[in-house]
């Protein structure tokens, strides 16, 4: 039933056809149960294992090297190669495409906890009237129509309609769903609101969430996936996780590298097939076999294999310092999307403010004869800590609060007319509440007014443990006063009161709803001199007046505290005993915002983030925590800037695009306005940071670019979520994004760093290609370059400084290339170098090496003849290991010493010197070690195809690769320097990397 917010409690039950004293008959019970199904959430259809694992082989350049894997070993057996070589390189392919498949595995997994995690907030069991019985039943077995008993601490097992009230109120804690910080107040008539969301539906317990006062009877209206839960769930089922900024511009690079491979390797193969023919060959097939062995050599040097498990590593590295800003990184890609966000929607209750009611305002009657008459305070802490100060209108702390008669009895009464409880817990090292935010607020008042008759209160409470001094002074006063009656708070009076005895004395305190008290009070209590005089129509007026002004203007929530003195020895009250009350003070509380958060408000602006407030209250509420955290100055109002759910509903399309540009506040909303609002912030291009912390939350933050979840919050959203705030601080979230940006910086500078290594190795054998010498590198050396020479320095630049400035330039574009124009240019010549060097070493050893033939260059270039002709060397010297060594040495040492190019993009490193990152020196260092391993090791020089170096090689080697150092300063010059430069050098498209101008959706 889908409207019986909207229906009177006669027409519910006549649409079930149930009579609420008798409940259904069994045979209702099998009927509906048929029509509707059990009342569980459904479970939804997993992805079966092997397809996640074919899924992370989804990709152009996995493809291709899966292809090269493949081709490389057939080769090896058409060629009768056997043992480990022939098997090594396909081996190592394979090797790190499985370690990279299992990483996304485990990822995926990790998604779907969050709907598992769901059911947690089922209830368990039911008390169920059927067949004229009360029952106790699993939750499971509720249909619609089943009458249901709640009582204070029932977790709401479905969603019903209320139909009886069993007690004088009933409150529920719907936190986990519209994320209010009060419990709400349930009644039976019926809703007449137009788009009703959950906070409108008042006489509607919404399964999942709990009683916490008070007792009902309900009808049952929605089971399973038909319940608030259930439209949870289906929204959750219905995002798709975003890829982050950084995995699309990756994506689209690997893919617009994929092709310049096949190119580059069919045009190797082309330019080679008069060379099929070559007697050393064996004949044509073998020719074309050959030259194919060289085009897959040519992929594997292209392929970045390393650059996955480099970015990961990276990305990890990175996590580990934003865990010390308390943000716990649960996907490591998100990361790098802090970096870009353009807009952080922030949960309003627990994150800019603490989710801890405080009180934050006393009013209280100074004087009968003398001016002031009504005399404010201020009192500060915004947790429930007993730990806060109080001062008075001029801001003057009060030395000893509990010697002024008023600010005593409010601690009195605050101490005596209180059910809950406020307790310390050692494990999370914070103070707890049990029961009502608002009584809890008024226990942490009564420690912050201390007690009387110490010259040293408050600050002696100093010297008691945190669990002793939690409620101190509350058993202070529950010691001096013994509780002797108490009448319940009710909906009609609005407030409760308590008899309470104390040396043949007896008092009774009563609190409740301003109106109510004030209208029962004849009497006022003076706080100059603690006598009790009169109230006069202007005292009352002024104290109505305060009253409006705090809950008006300053929208706190007011209580008002009343006292009155009872015949002695009486055992009861009675309804007509709360009249003629003697008013002792007006306490206004509040949600209080963050201290902190402020000023990472602030840095958002300046660093270009908008942030929106997202939240359940209502709309006064909140515009007023805004200007209260002062964030929000530079709006002079919040006209065009704050909007309901609702409001924004109705706007039409041109106007809600117009809003979301300047919205500021987003009020009265439900799980399903705020994955709307997030897909309308995608649509208009923006990276979105959602906050959140209920199971409400949970859908949004999946869909939203990064998720961010608090430490408190439950299961499910952080499940749900990319980020967990571990202390629930916007100013965390701040840091983290600074962080962020930081990380892609670095990120960027490794994958530069890595391109420009591989344009040399594609260099190095498309140019021996070309010439007709031997290869110059085998694909095992290849692949050892990439993976162990170019990851260590690659994961070590991860750890260059942040920028000073990095939350002072605005977000980049999501869009922007990783590499564009003239950056591209000038890793092509870096590149060109690389491979040029490699060739050059190759050639100088058979051309001029003391230690080599010195051939004539035209004998290399027709070394596939050697065995046709006579020649005055061996053909045995073209197998020598010497050159392909000194090659790929010199390859090694060339990305080096270009590893130290990419400490900055452009800064020199005269300014930014090697030592800035030791970790990059020592992964240069520990890089060169494991070469020479491979050098001098026998077994391994053997499985690399290597041999040791002479020092006259080993000069030559440093000789070719130092030059790549002056090389890149120069351009790095004409970067600084020359504007010019840039805006001449024009490519006939701005990015030779492709762009992707709208998001994929």
């Amino acid at each position: 039933m889908e409207d019986a917010y909207a229906r009177s409690v006669a027409e519910v039950l006549d649409f079930f056809g149930v009579d609420p004293n008798k409940g259904l008959s069994d045979s209702q019970v099998v009927l509906n149960a048929k029509i509707h199904g059990k009342n569980v959430l459904p479970e939804e259809k997993r992805t079966p294992f092997w397809k996640l694992v074919l899924k992370q082989f989804d990709d152009l350049l996995v493809k291709i090297l899966i292809a090269a894997a493949i081709v490389s070993f057939i080769l090896a057996l058409v060629n009768g190669e056997t043992g480990l070589t022939a098997f090594l390189e396909p081996f190592v392919i394979l090797l790190i495409l499985a370690a990279n498949a299992a990483v996304g595995v485990i990822t995926e997994t990790n998604a779907e906890r969050a709907l598992e995690e769901l059911r947690a907030y089922q209830a368990d069991i039911a008390t169920v009237l059927r067949n004229g019985c009360f029952s106790i039943l699993p939750a499971t077995d509720l249909v619609p129509g089943d009458i249901v008993e709640v009582c204070v601490g029932s977790k709401v097992p479905a969603d019903m309609r209320m139909i009886e009230m069993l007690s004088d109120q009933l409150r529920v804690d719907q936190a986990i769903l519209t994320g209010e910080s009060f419990s709400v107040e349930k009644e039976l008539k019926s809703t007449t609101a137009i788009n009703a969301v959950y906070q409108d539906k008042t006489n509607i317990l919404f399964s999942g969430t709990v009683v916490v006062a008070g007792r009902a009877r309900a009808v049952v209206v929605g089971v399973g996936a038909n319940t608030a839960m259930g439209s949870i769930r289906d929204s959750m089922l219905q995002t798709d996780d975003e890829a982050t900024p950084l995995k699309k511009k990756l994506d689209e690079f690997g893919t617009f590298l994929a092709k310049v491979i096949a190119g580059i390797c069919v045009l190797v193969w082309i330019v080679n097939i008069g060379h099929f023919h070559d007697p050393s060959h064996g004949g044509f097939l073998r020719g074309a076999i050959h030259y194919f062995k060289i085009a897959v050599a040519l992929a594997v040097a292209a392929i970045p294999e390393g650059l996955p498990a480099v970015v990961t590593t990276c990305l990890a590295l990175g996590t580990k310092r934003m865990a010390r800003l308390n943000a716990i990184v649960r996907s490591l890609p998100s990361v790098e999307t802090l970096g870009c966000t353009t807009v952080i929607c922030s949960d309003k209750t627990g994150t800019l403010t603490t989710n801890m009611m405080s009180v934050s305002k006393i009013c209280v009657v100074h004087s009968f004869h003398h001016h002031p008459m009504i005399a404010e305070y201020n009192v500060s802490g915004t947790t429930y800590a007993p730990e806060g100060i109080i001062f008075d209108s001029s801001g003057i702390q009060l030395e000893f609060p509990a010697q002024l008669p008023c600010l005593l009895h409010v601690a009195m009464c605050s101490a005596l007319c209180n059910e809950s409880v406020l307790q310390y817990n050692p494990e999370k090292g914070n103070y707890e509440k049990i029961g009502e935010s608002t009584e809890v607020a008024l226990r942490a008042l009564a420690e912050k007014v201390g007690i009387p008759g110490f010259d040293s209160m408050p600050s002696a409470l100093h010297v008691l443990s945190k669990h002793e001094r939690a409620s101190y002074c509350n058993h202070y006063w529950e010691n001096q006063f013994k509780k002797v009656s108490i009448l319940e708070f009710s909906r009609d009076r609005k407030m409760m009161s308590v008899l309470c005895s104390r040396k043949q004395t007896e008092i009774m305190f009563s609190k409740g709803a301003p109106e109510s008290i004030i209208s029962r009070c004849s009497n006022i209590l003076c706080n100059d001199d603690g006598s009790t005089v009169p109230l006069s129509a202007a005292i009352r007026d002024e104290i109505e007046s305060r009253f409006h002004s705090f809950a008006g203007k300053e929208t706190l929530r007011c209580l008002a505290l009343a006292m009155k003195q009872m015949p002695m020895g009486l055992q009861s009250l009675s309804f007509d005993d709360e009249k003629d009350l003697t008013f002792i003070g007006l306490v206004g509380m509040l949600d209080p915002p963050r201290e902190e958060v402020r000023n990472a408000m602030l840095s958002c602006m300046t660093a270009g983030i908008r942030v929106i407030v997202v939240t359940g209250d209502n709309k006064s509420t909140a515009e007023s925590l805004c200007r209260k955290i002062g964030a929000f100055d530079h709006l002079e109002d919040f006209v065009g800037c704050s909007y309901t759910a609702s409001e924004f509903e109705e706007l039409p399309a041109l106007q809600q695009t117009l809003a979301l540009q300047r919205m500021a506040l987003f009020t009265r909303v439900e799980p399903a306005h705020k994955r709307m609002l997030v897909e309308a912030l995608q649509n208009q291009n923006e990276v979105v940071a959602m906050t959140g912390d209920g199971v409400n939350d949970a859908p949004a933050l999946k869909k939203a670019d990064i998720g961010i979840a608090m430490g408190s919050g439950t299961a499910v959203a952080k499940s749900a979520s990319d980020m967990v705030l571990a202390d629930d601080n916007f100013a965390s979230i701040v840091a983290a994004v600074a962080e962020g940006r930081a990380i892609y910086n670095n990120t960027k500078q490794f994958i530069r760093y890595m391109i420009s290594s591989n344009i040399g190795e594609v260099v190095c054998i498309f140019v021996a290609a070309v010439l007709g010498i031997p290869d110059t590198l085998a694909p095992v050396q290849l692949l050892w370059v990439n993976l162990v020479t170019d990851g260590l320095p690659a994961t070590a630049i991860g750890f260059n400084k942040q920028d000073s400035d990095v939350m002072k330039a605005k977000p980049r574009k999501v869009n922007e290339a990783v590499v564009n124009g003239w950056l591209f240019f000038r890793y092509l010549v870096i590149g060109a170098y690389v491979g040029l060097a490699t060739v050059a070493g190759f050639v100088w050893w058979f051309v001029y090496s003391d230690s080599g033939p010195k051939l004539p260059y035209n004998e290399l270039m027709n070394f596939d003849s050697c065995s046709t002709r006579e020649t005055t060397y061996p053909c045995s010297i073209f197998e020598d290991k010497h050159p392909s060594t000194v090659s790929m040495t010199v390859l090694v040492v060339v990305e080096m010493f270009n590893a130290l190019n990419n400490l900055s993009e452009n800064q020199s490193l005269f300014v930014i010197p090697p030592w800035s990152n030791l970790w990059l020196v020592g992964s240069i260092i520990l890089t060169m070690m494991f070469h020479m391993l491979i050098l001098y090791v026998h077994p391994l020089s053997v499985l690399f195809s290597v041999t040791p170096l002479s020092w006259a090689e080993w000069t030559v080697v440093l000789y070719l690769s130092f030059p790549v150092i002056i090389i890149d300063e120069i351009l790095k010059f004409f970067s600084r320097n020359s504007n010019g430069i840039r805006l001449r050098f024009r490519f006939r498209r701005p990015d030779l990397l492709p762009k992707r101008e709208l998001r994929d959706k």
